[in-house]
């Protein structure tokens, strides 16, 4: 069809959040390496208007909201400024038995987390 998958926006969605981590100095492979996950609990998507393959597309990835056990971000993207997609994902920290895990230290900081508010 020459559109891109709706299932690849949540690809994208991934890269922009490991993007905005190692933006402020974090390193995901790390963290996974101590023991802790970052998981996808929730997830919602809406399309506005499709991008075809080879467009070039602007991904923004916002903090929305964090508390000790989630972390709510809203991403948007877009093609030249043209909105494509719209989509909120509610994250959780699991450890390697996949138990639920309090948000580390630094997670919750952004100046030394890799989470920031905008990216």
């Amino acid at each position: 069809m020459g559109f891109v998958h709706h299932a690849n926006y949540l690809r994208y969605f991934e890269i922009s959040r490991t993007d905005l981590f190692r933006a402020d100095g974090g390193n995901y492979r790390d963290f996974e390496t101590s023991g802790m996950f970052v998981v996808v609990a929730k997830v919602a998507c809406q399309y506005h208007s499709p991008a075809r393959y080879d467009d070039v597309l602007d991904i923004h990835v916002t903090v929305d909201h964090m508390t000790e056990v989630k972390i709510e971000q809203s991403y948007r993207i877009e093609r030249g400024g043209e909105r494509i997609v719209t989509g909120a994902i509610t994250l959780a920290v699991i450890d390697r038995n996949g138990k639920l895990q309090r948000i580390p230290e630094s997670l919750r900081d952004p100046k030394s987390s890799g989470i920031r508010e905008e990216f």
